[in-house]
């Protein structure tokens, strides 16, 4: 009778994985879709992955982190382009995203133009104020304000002759207040409600540039926010000792901007917060994770190791000091103990038009999950 027990009791468990893991890629899926139009500042994309993330913690059953609701709303400047984005470059145009990029600075423009070289990659009209420079990658970022020039990021395998002459049709918006909202939900503690585990990542990525052109953000960080989720289904089904808190950030694109709103504007007292963990690109893991903040916290670090020997979860656990990369920063100079964790290997594709979730394995999605419920099972021990 104890051999079945065990046989259905491991069945059960490699059907919840499966289960999760099929959810993930779901999430994943979803929010790299069209509709959501990479989360960002155009086609509401942001307040749509927003809501979206906000149903999820209520059909799990998650309590919000505040009486009413699950936001915690704040504001800031970004600079968009919602409409118009061609480029033509000796009379041939080019695919946004593909062969340009724009730069997240720039003002709209509209016409044609001559340009002067003025190094090996940069090309210039200086009375237009427009500079083209030539690049091996193309990678897009977010701005909050815009300058008074016009900055073309140009693919060099896109061209066959150095520009001399380009055409440009860009619209730009900087909106002024941006309203975007963190998403705070938890699952109260059966013993100890007042301990907190905090599981964070950033739902927000570049958005659209352009009208027909967006970032999808699979890997950054759709991955984060899918393991969330999945964490969080999983909580809600299995309370643990603590609180365990989870946030959602909007605006870590920007410059980490959700959470440093949150640390400044905190839901829950910082000072009660056993431990972090920040999830930030973590859809590959076939040559292990990082962890930020390795070095700050090494007997916790230490901890997190042997779960993952015991367990036989990950080839490696790299250590790495304090960084400024995402959403944990903030939390650490809050002198709240955090980890950034992010998979090692494989997927290359980072702020382009490439991130996308056919090409994101999710192969070490379930070692990652177990892993991280190990770890926070013995923080709370």
């Amino acid at each position: 009778m104890k051999f079945r027990l065990t046989i259905l009791l491991f069945l059960f468990t490699q059907t919840l994985q499966a289960q999760d893991s099929l959810l993930a890629r779901r999430m994943v899926d979803t929010l790299t879709s069209p509709y959501f139009w990479g989360r960002g500042y155009t086609n509401d994309g942001m307040g749509k992955a927003a809501r979206f993330i906000a149903a999820q913690f209520k059909s799990f059953g998650l309590q919000p982190l505040t009486d009413k609701n699950y936001i915690q709303g704040f504001s800031f400047d970004a600079n968009t382009f919602p409409g118009k984005m061609e480029v033509a470059v000796n009379g041939v145009a080019l695919i946004p995203g593909r062969d340009f990029i724009v730069g997240p600075e720039s003002i709209g423009i509209k016409g044609e133009f001559k340009l002067v070289q003025k190094d090996s990659a940069s090309f210039i009209n200086a009375e237009a104020h427009i500079l083209v420079t030539l690049e091996n990658k193309l990678t897009w970022s977010v701005e909050q304000k815009a300058t008074d020039y016009t900055a073309i990021q140009l693919d060099k395998k896109a061209i066959k002759q150095l520009p001399s002459a380009i055409s440009i049709n860009i619209e730009n918006v900087l909106v002024k207040n941006f309203k975007a909202d963190n998403i705070c939900a938890m699952i109260k503690g059966t013993e100890r409600p007042d301990s907190l585990i905090l599981l964070t990542g950033h739902y927000d990525h570049l958005g659209g540039m352009g009208s027909n052109t967006y970032f999808p953000g699979a890997n950054d960080n759709a991955s984060g926010i899918s393991m969330l989720l999945t964490l969080a289904k999983y909580y809600a089904a299995h309370p643990q000792r603590y609180t365990i808190v989870f946030i959602c950030f909007a605006g870590e694109e920007a410059g980490l901007l959700g959470s440093k709103y949150f640390t400044e504007n905190p839901l829950v007292p910082l000072d009660h917060i056993r431990f972090l963990v920040n999830m930030d690109m973590v859809g590959t893991g076939e040559e292990g994770i990082t962890a930020v903040n390795a070095t700050i916290y090494p007997k916790e670090f230490a901890l997190m190791k042997q779960v993952n020997d015991r367990g036989h979860y990950l080839v490696k656990i790299a250590s790495r000091g304090k960084a400024a990369n995402s959403d944990h920063y903030w939390f650490t100079e809050k002198n709240v103990p955090a980890f950034f964790i992010y998979t090692m290997g494989g997927l290359r594709a980072y702020h382009n038009i490439f991130d996308i979730s056919k090409t994101l394995p999710l192969n070490e999605y379930n070692h990652l999950f177990k892993l991280l419920v190990g770890f926070n099972a013995a923080l709370m021990k």
